[in-house]
């Protein structure tokens, strides 16, 4: 364990990557953790105020995200100022990305539907950091050979062919296989070639004359939600909490 771990993450480099992937989803279980037990008044934890003011812990998130990543700048991938910037970085974008939500729609959105945003992206980051730390790079470079990579020409044509998969993807509402598509370009692929989700861009102007396809488009809509909505949401109840049909409450100055 020890010889691959200096192999694979200590020699190449990606021992701040991994010390940030780990502090990232170790604060953010913990954070929520804690807020569902305020949120039940169990244990000794409360809401953070000052002057009768809530203190949301994205602010202390910023606060050690704009110190880890100034850090990281000004050192390099190696040796113990490196690791301490990763791991503060880590643990302020977690604070950061918890409320994700809250940033979105500027309301404390926390406990509602809307709140599950906020767990959307933190499983989303996690999984694309995890693949880029197991060695996949944007556009599958990591794909091409020593000797494609010394032709420039084909490492071009091979990010702009992957990048565009990720555009028609995307074009077709399919947010997460673009995304991920990014990093797995086959993913980006499936996204690009099936039909377009119900408004969706491309639906919308590809399929307006199409009522068979708008109609299957629908109909796949439909048994895809269906299938996996319940399943997806209970994951989300899982890691996050189960909202509540309280309606969001305004931030200060927000209103």
């Amino acid at each position: 364990m020890g010889h691959w771990l200096y192999r694979n993450i200590i020699e190449p480099g990606k021992l701040p990557l991994l010390l940030a992937l780990a502090s990232f989803v170790l604060t953010f279980v913990i954070t929520r953790v804690i807020v569902r037990l305020i949120r039940a008044g169990k244990g000794p934890f409360g809401n953070v105020k000052a002057g009768g003011l809530h203190i949301h812990h994205v602010v202390p998130g910023v606060v050690l995200m704009v110190i880890g990543g100034f850090g990281a700048v000004a050192s390099s991938r190696y040796g113990f100022g490196a690791g301490l910037s990763a791991v503060l970085f880590g643990i302020g974008a977690g604070l950061v990305l918890d409320e994700f939500a809250l940033i979105l729609h500027l309301d404390d959105v926390y406990w509602t539907e809307a709140g599950r945003q906020s767990v959307e992206v933190v499983v989303v980051t996690a999984a694309l950091v995890g693949l880029a730390l197991i060695g996949f790079s944007p556009f599958g470079v990591n794909d091409l050979s020593d000797q494609e990579l010394q032709d420039r020409g084909g490492v071009i044509l091979t990010v702009a062919v992957n990048f565009l998969f990720a555009l028609l993807a995307l074009s077709k509402g399919k947010m997460r296989t673009a995304v991920f598509g990014v990093i797995v370009p086959f993913i980006a692929l499936i996204g690009a070639v099936r039909l377009a989700r119900p408004g969706s861009p491309w639906a919308k102007r590809l399929y307006r004359r199409r009522p068979r396809a708008r109609a299957r488009s629908r109909l796949r809509a439909y048994r895809h939600d269906r299938r996996w909505a319940g399943p997806s949401r209970k994951f989300q109840d899982w890691i996050g909490g189960k909202p509540d049909d309280e309606l969001a409450r305004p931030l200060p100055g927000h209103r």
